[in-house]
């Protein structure tokens, strides 16, 4: 890859430049997962079977499958198979979500591959991991969540549990746990020779990341129900509330520097000693007459009261309206459609020095890059025609 000038004159040389990355897995996780390292440098091959392929939608595909290339490939039939071996050879990371076991079957598992390429750093993404007596079992986002115990902490004071329109367990436990883990694994591989096979259940993620609540489990003996825990609307000081126009106000004045510079700005410093109320009467109190402030006016003149004040008060935005502020415009995360018809991006949350997000190549057709990486991978053209023939490529 050759590098570019950045705006400032410095090189810009993507970290993972020279990283080759083969992804087989489908939908969310993993295309999102592949996308970070894609977005980083890496050279990402998305392979998708020769029938269904990824099924995704196609605004989801444009969004998670940026500065990839892709390949159909056919591994029921063994040219296909030894196809992947090929490509194996030369990648440094393998990305897949079968359930345990089929890659096996295949013929394309980590023993099988890292026999063939001993720094190949293997990840398999899953609902429940490669062992444990659930394995097998199929699930998505909200049964993760759900088993774990965080769906049971989201949600209203009193009402059922809710579902985020976030999927959590898919990006946080199958995206971004298994970048930290293919990462840590293909840094030890530079130094030692030696690749790994890491093993990632959307499940142990929910549940190791379900701190303030573990937190709460230690102190009480128990978890509170949702929508009462500190964090989760058991303080009026944290907390969102509705403005006159139905629109809400997120209050996070958590520290009691903040709730008093927030008491000042609505005109209330006889309320600056009941920061955390004492007991549940008096918090039901304060929350009320919050509630009755806030909702006395509209959320631009809360904005326009709150500007500047740094008290940890913030609109809530819809996401057309997120794209257009100043905040996030300023530091370059939205990326306007590249061509007519095309889908606004948010750049990549990475930022460091000597390196400068681009989208390099937009989302690719399944397939698109089929005889280029054949090419690369020491096919000619004989041979990746014969290939097509018999349908191991499409």
């Amino acid at each position: 890859m050759t590098t570019q000038k950045t705006p400032a004159g410095e090189t810009n040389a993507p970290p993972l430049a020279g990283v080759r990355v083969l992804d087989l897995t489908r939908l969310l996780p993993g295309p999102v997962c592949s996308m970070h390292l894609a977005d980083l440098g890496a050279d990402v091959i998305k392979i998708e079977d020769t029938g269904a392929g990824d099924y995704a939608a196609p605004a989801l595909r444009a969004l998670v499958h940026r500065n990839k290339r892709a390949l159909r490939l056919d591994l029921k039939q063994p040219e296909g198979v030894a196809v992947l071996q090929a490509l194996a050879r030369d990648a440094d990371v393998l990305i897949e979500s079968f359930r345990p076991g089929v890659t096996d079957r295949l013929g394309v598992g980590y023993e099988a591959l890292a026999s063939i390429n001993p720094k190949l750093v293997y990840c398999s993404i899953t609902g429940y991991g490669q062992t444990g007596p659930q394995r097998h079992e199929p699930g998505h986002d909200l049964n993760y969540c759900a088993l774990t115990g965080v769906t049971d902490q989201v949600g209203p004071r009193g009402g059922a549990p809710a579902l985020s329109n976030i999927p959590m367990a898919d990006l946080i436990g199958g995206s971004l746990t298994s970048a930290m883990g293919l990462l840590a694994a293909l840094f030890d591989a530079a130094r030692t020779g030696r690749g790994r096979h890491v093993d990632i259940a959307m499940a142990d993620s929910m549940l190791a990341h379900a701190v303030v609540p573990m937190v709460t489990l230690a102190v009480h003996g128990q978890t509170r129900p949702a929508g009462t825990d500190k964090l989760s609307g058991g303080l009026p000081c944290y907390a969102v509330y509705a403005t006159r126009d139905a629109r809400h106000l997120a209050v996070g004045a958590l520290e009691r520097k903040f709730w008093d510079r927030f008491c000042e700005v609505i005109g209330r410093t006889d309320l600056q000693a009941q920061h955390q109320p004492v007991d549940a009467a008096a918090s039901d109190a304060l929350r009320a007459e919050l509630t009755e402030i806030i909702g006395s006016q509209t959320l631009a003149h809360w904005q326009q009261k709150f500007d500047g004040t740094e008290c940890c008060v913030s609109p809530v935005l819809r996401l057309e309206e997120a794209l257009q502020a100043p905040q996030f415009q300023a530091r370059g995360l939205v990326i306007a459609p590249q061509q007519e018809g095309g889908a606004t991006q948010i750049a990549s949350p990475v930022k460091m020095t000597g390196y400068r997000f681009e989208v390099r190549r937009p989302a690719p057709r399944p397939g698109e890059h089929n005889r280029e990486i054949l090419l690369e991978a020491g096919y000619d053209a004989q041979a990746v025609a014969a290939l097509e023939q018999q349908g191991v490529l499409r």
